[in-house]
């Protein structure tokens, strides 16, 4: 057996033996690394929140792990390696897998004459792998080594199959990539659905045009009537729950970061506001591994202890829910959740978390906060956005959550039990609305998701060509939801039940089209211009005026629901801007129609939203009041 052979240095090996067995509190506070006083509190925390000591000094800031390290090899008699100097031994790759060694730790390294050495973070980590080669007679010996540095290995030596898992963890059955193979039955599906249209717009017209006119009215009729019965059942807000019971459990912070050098160190400092005990809460930064302008930044940051970067390898396609799968695999929380790049949420935030997730029923596996922006005021776009999210999240999201219709995820702010995302394996890779199908997954195998009142407040996208592109990904995500989940209405149907499955259609269907057939409707106002109209060839004078009755009060829901959400927000000085919202939603139909020609042609092509151009309205913005 071919080996290398490294000796750890002598001050070392004669540490070991005279320091063997001492506790690393008292050799870290010996060595000089941390007050004695310091110490004693951080002993206090431990015990108090049920994290390691390791992560109370690491996430306080006492120490660094590179004093750990050294401390923890003179507690073990070990040696201390870095990836730096003592390079990992490829040939071991195959030895454990990637899942064995995330879990504890721990890590095959090297060899030193017959015996193979295996890093680790602690030696419990270490004990709980040497089991298979003890069986074989393998010698095996411990090495301490940081977890930075053995996750980095981890990487290297199985990205690109971590990535591929990533990238198909959801079963095709459950999973849109299908989508973008055209099979022979969906071309000849969509083949004769176009023929059969051009050919009746051709042949008869009027005909086509009132096909489309129905089509138009029972979408709208039916999305309105559905938000009407969520802002009914949304008349009270829900509860806010109360503090958390200790031991307070491991929470992860997801936050995929793409091009966002421009706002990477104002997300630190948001994240550094939170009170959460941050022994008990990991920060993963996620980042490709073609953004270096991003990476730099980072790397020349000073970032705390309890914020780990995760570097996410290529793949064949690169979307968020894919880094989101792949970094999963690096955290250790019960509790995930996701964050965006420019968010700012409210201090107490994970505190409320973790408290409705002690009380509520092991269904409840995801809770959604609010997003609100802390720039509503930069234009009349941003004032528009603002009122369109304060409808949503305040109203019309609690309102379908009381009714029991599953839930469309917004993208950040959500949280899950880390059993359950596991359970329905996390994100579909493929779709660029990771958020919504997500949502409808966990609705399907049983659970449940609340809404939270906890607010995060973020940049609205108030540039029209952005705003545009960011739409049309939502509704392209929609629209492969709505497919994903249609493929068989049998199954959706004993998934969720009748009334359920039929909620579902009217909200991702009925959406998809009312953006997609506004222009029909916006005809009718070359009636009211005195134009001929092509309706006023097949309906009668009394049908017209039914249309315009329908049209105006389906208006006055939409401006009933923004007025109501406005004073629910802290945007109420708002509300003559309501009625304007006329203006703003033309908007999604131009984005609807970039939506289908990218489903066309690049169904999973995620059109990257870029932040840090709006700063918020006044200083302070950006923090959420308690």
């Amino acid at each position: 057996m071919l080996s290398s052979k490294v000796d750890p240095p002598p001050s070392r090996q004669a540490a070991s033996i005279d320091d063997r067995g001492r506790s690393v509190a008292g050799l870290l506070v010996d060595g000089g690394h941390v007050p004695a006083a310091d110490m004693v509190a951080a002993l206090g925390d431990a015990v108090a929140t049920g994290a390691p000591l390791r992560r109370v000094l690491l996430a306080s800031d006492l120490i660094g792990e590179d004093e750990y390290v050294p401390a923890l090899a003179l507690r073990c008699g070990v040696m201390a390696l870095n990836r730096a100097d003592h390079p990992a031994d490829q040939t071991l790759a195959g030895l454990l897998p990637a899942e064995t060694c995330l879990t504890h730790g721990a890590l095959p390294w090297m060899w030193i004459g017959t015996s193979l050495v295996v890093a680790a973070t602690s030696r419990a980590g270490f004990d709980a792998v040497r089991a298979p080669f003890d069986a074989t007679g393998q010698a095996v010996i411990m090495a301490a080594m940081s977890e930075a540095d053995i996750h980095a290995e981890i990487g290297a030596r199985y990205g690109r199959a971590m990535v591929e898992a990533a990238e198909t963890w959801v079963p095709d059955a459950e999973a849109c990539r299908d989508l973008g193979h055209a099979g022979a039955a969906r071309v000849a599906i969509a083949s004769s659905v176009t023929i059969a249209s051009v050919g009746l717009l051709a042949l008869a017209p009027l005909v086509f045009f009132a096909a489309l006119l129905i089509i138009a009215v029972v979408s709208l009729l039916l999305t309105q009537a559905l938000k009407l019965a969520a802002l009914i059942a949304a008349r009270k807000p829900p509860p806010r729950p109360g503090p958390p019971r200790h031991p307070l459990p491991d929470v992860t912070l997801l936050v995929p970061l793409f091009r966002e050098a421009a706002i990477a160190r104002a997300l630190i400092d948001r994240l550094s506001r939170l009170s959460y005990p941050k022994s008990c809460l990991s920060v993963l930064l996620i980042l490709e591994d073609i953004d270096r302008e991003t990476a730099s930044i980072l790397a020349a940051a000073d970032l705390p202890g309890w914020v780990r970067i995760v570097v996410v390898p290529g793949g064949s396609i690169q979307t968020k829910p894919r880094a989101l799968n792949y970094a999963l695999r690096f955290s250790k929380g019960s509790v995930i959740g996701i964050l965006d790049a420019e968010d700012a949420p409210a201090v107490d935030q994970i505190e409320r978390v973790v408290a409705r997730f002690q009380t509520a029923p092991p269904e409840v596996a995801c809770l959604q906060g609010v997003l609100d922006f802390y720039n509503p005021r930069a234009n009349w776009l941003s004032r528009c956005f603002a009122i369109e999210y304060a409808t949503w999240f305040r109203l019309i999201l609690p309102g379908l959550a009381r009714l029991g219709v599953p839930i469309p995820l917004g993208g950040t702010t959500v949280y899950f039990r880390r059993e359950a995302l596991e359970a329905v394996r996390g994100w579909d890779a493929h779709n660029v609305t990771e958020d919504a199908d997500l949502g409808l997954r966990l609705a399907r195998h049983g659970y449940r998701t609340e809404l939270l009142q906890t607010v995060t407040r973020e940049e609205a996208n108030n540039r029209v060509w952005p705003w545009i592109k960011q739409r049309a990904r939502w509704l392209k995500g929609y629209a492969m939801t709505w497919a994903t989940h249609s493929r068989s209405p049998r199954a959706l149907i004993r998934d969720l039940g009748l009334r359920r499955a039929a909620a579902v259609q009217v909200l991702f269907l009925g959406t998809l089209l009312q953006f997609l057939l506004a222009p029909v409707l916006w005809s009718f106002w070359l009636i009211l211009a005195g134009v001929p109209h092509p309706a006023a060839e097949i309906l009668s004078p009394a049908a017209l005026r039914g249309l315009f009755v329908i049209f105006i009060a389906c208006e006055a829901v939409t401006v009933l629901a923004g007025m109501l959400a406005l004073a629910r927000s802290p945007h109420a000085r708002l509300m003559p801007w309501v009625p304007g919202m006329i203006l703003y939603f033309p908007l999604g139909t131009i984005a609807m129609y970039r939506a289908v020609w990218s489903l066309i042609t690049r169904p999973f092509h995620w059109d990257k939203t870029q932040h840090g151009h709006s700063a918020p309205d006044r200083p302070g913005s950006d923090r959420v009041p308690e």
